[in-house]
């Protein structure tokens, strides 16, 4: 075991359930900001902005700024930048990435566009479905913030962000870019912002698919933590083990 310069985090089931923060979180947090080792909660969660992200955290007892807040979002926007400034852009999604496509400077349009962009929307119609997949046929690039097919709620888990993004893709037979975990994308996005070097620097989640896959795929070392979604039974069975298990975030305190 050796000491990291810097940690990428995953949030949901990692740092809190729902609206719950989960226990030990908050302890982790601070000795990351005591000995001044920087971070960045990765998220694929593309409805809410990092100024709405830090609130809940900051309310949760844990100590973030939207500095601190990588979104799939963000990297969404920062992609699109990065290969076309001033792009045209159908979207399906919520506020949060709706600001981050604007901020990029990038357009939002109903009409002719050039990219169609799939993220997380309680608002969905069959109309706006309609318009993305014409724009799609017409030659847009289909592009999802992340490829979740269900979503851990209070009731439940419900349609994710995959399974909306299904819809266009079978209509139309395009295959769509993912950015968000597990791709490679939004991972080496984050560690730009993050400003440390990829072999100093850990991933920390609790979802084997998502979380510990993202790292993996980017050459990070990883740590699972068994408070979400994956259990000690499942990862028994996987072939790439994470680099590090711990049962609470506490085990890793003292090696932080």
């Amino acid at each position: 075991m050796r000491g990291y310069d810097g940690y990428l985090i995953d949030l949901d089931g990692t740092i809190y359930r729902g609206n719950d923060v989960i226990e030990d979180a908050p302890l982790f947090i601070d000795t990351l900001n005591r000995k001044n080792i920087p971070y960045l909660f990765v998220t694929n969660n593309s409805s809410k902005t990092p100024t709405a992200v830090a609130q809940q955290l900051q309310q949760m007892g844990i100590k973030a700024t939207p500095e601190h807040v990588w979104t799939s979002s963000l990297a969404t926007a920062q992609y699109i930048q990065n290969e076309r400034n001033n792009a045209r852009c159908f979207v399906i999604g919520e506020r949060g990435l709706v600001q981050a496509l604007e901020e990029a400077g990038l357009n939002i349009t109903n009409g002719n566009c050039e990219y169609v962009i799939v993220g997380l929307d309680r608002q969905l119609t069959y109309e706006k479905l309609a318009e993305a997949t014409i724009a799609v046929r017409n030659g847009a690039k289909l592009i999802s913030t992340n490829a979740d097919l269900a979503i851990p709620s209070e009731r439940g888990l419900l349609p994710g962000n995959g399974a909306l993004t299904s819809v266009i893709s079978k209509s139309t037979g395009a295959q769509p870019l993912f950015i968000g975990k597990p791709e490679s994308i939004m991972m080496n996005e984050a560690l730009k912002r993050l400003g440390t070097e990829k072999q100093r620097t850990i991933m920390v989640g609790d979802n084997y698919e998502t979380d510990i896959m993202a790292g993996i795929r980017s050459g990070l070392d990883t740590l699972i933590v068994f408070t979400g979604v994956t259990s000690k039974k499942t990862m028994m069975t996987v072939k790439q083990k994470p680099t590090y298990q711990v049962d609470h975030l506490s085990e890793w305190v003292n090696k932080i």
